[in-house]
């Protein structure tokens, strides 16, 4: 039995410019499950994306800015058998536009695993048609989906941008509650150490990654990974302390599967003084992933992981002539009555 997210849609008339094939589109007020559809289309498409992502461009771009909190979805990617935040976002654009799957070439820029959060998501989807003002669109998005999941910007953006391809950086957080009790209401957001970490000797092992370096003695096999280069270049590495809260924050051109946590894991063994900073140079040089399993047995659970945000060069940002204004929601404002003077 597929678990559902009931959330009560709004309805609004979505107004397209001149010209297009569709005038208005209304979104009825309805009840939105969990699009059990998605799964059994993936038989005619492929679950890693290729289908999508190769697709020529016809038409008009969009780009997505999404939060989620992904306690109760399996990841971002799409999923045989299970609710995927992909799957439901494209759910919700297709009650909107009226649009297939192969229409509306819905992509992600980051595969976020099952259990882990994102405050930064991009994604890219295609229409036949223009729109005029983006704000009703952003309000029945948002009407449409679970509270878990939010559309926090809309814009309309350049064909030559890719959410996937034009990546320049992403930044991921880990949070670690680092006291003798965890506090409940961060249970589902950080992980708790019950040992004392050394916040020093951790920062000390950060800076060994920062650079180019060949990161497969961090990376988990995935069999949706196709040969991807081990080569990535980690541009910083930070850990902040706020109170009983350690941060751990990476930005790089790229990650491997379950990068991130196998370092983060790596450096609460050696918060914990278990191993040596030291040990960092050793582990990358070795390349292999049985070199990084000597020294820690703990792959860190994903609820502590957040994708955090994704830069694009310049020129991918910038806004196609005549397209509406980028929508970053709006305030609902109360008319006020004018009392009557004596």
């Amino acid at each position: 039995m597929l678990q559902q997210y009931p959330a009560i849609a709004f309805s609004p008339w979505i107004p397209l410019n001149k010209g297009s094939s569709r005038r208005l589109v209304k979104c009825k007020l309805s009840q939105f499950p969990v699009p059990v559809s998605c799964f059994h289309e993936l038989k005619d498409l492929q679950t890693d994306g290729k289908n999508t992502e190769k697709l020529p461009v016809r038409g008009f771009k969009w780009r997505l800015v999404i939060a989620y909190d992904g306690t109760r979805f399996s990841g971002w990617q799409y999923q045989q058998s299970s609710p995927t935040v992909q799957c439901i976002v494209e759910q919700a654009l297709t009650q909107i536009t009226k649009l297939g799957r192969e229409e509306l070439q819905l992509v992600g820029a980051g595969r976020t695993d099952a259990g882990v959060h994102a405050w930064g998501q991009v994604a890219h989807f295609v229409t036949p048609f223009n729109y005029d003002n983006l704000e009703g669109v952003h309000r029945a998005l948002n009407g449409l989906l679970p509270s878990a999941i939010r559309i926090r910007e809309i814009s309309s953006t350049v064909h030559e941008f890719h959410a996937r391809f034009s990546v320049k950086s992403k930044t991921y957080n880990y949070k670690i509650y680092n006291d003798t009790i965890m506090d409940p209401f961060l249970r589902h957001y950080a992980y708790h150490s019950v040992y004392k970490l050394n916040t020093a000797a951790m920062r000390d092992a950060a800076k060994h990654f920062v650079g180019t370096h060949n990161f497969s003695a961090f990376a988990n096999a995935s069999r949706n990974d196709r040969t991807p280069n081990p080569v990535k270049n980690i541009l910083r590495f930070d850990v902040n302390e706020m109170g009983p809260m350690l941060q751990v924050e990476v930005e790089g051109s790229g990650f491997l599967y379950r990068q991130v946590r196998n370092m983060v894991a790596l450096l609460i063994q050696v918060g914990r003084e278990a191993a040596s900073p030291d040990i960092v140079p050793k582990i990358l040089a070795s390349r292999d992933r049985k070199e990084l399993a000597k020294h820690t047995c703990l792959l860190v659970p994903p609820h502590g992981l957040c994708l955090m945000d994704i830069k694009y060069n310049e020129e991918h940002l910038h806004l196609p002539p005549d397209a509406p204004p980028t929508s970053f929601g709006k305030h609902n404002s109360i008319n006020r009555c004018k009392l009557l003077s004596y």
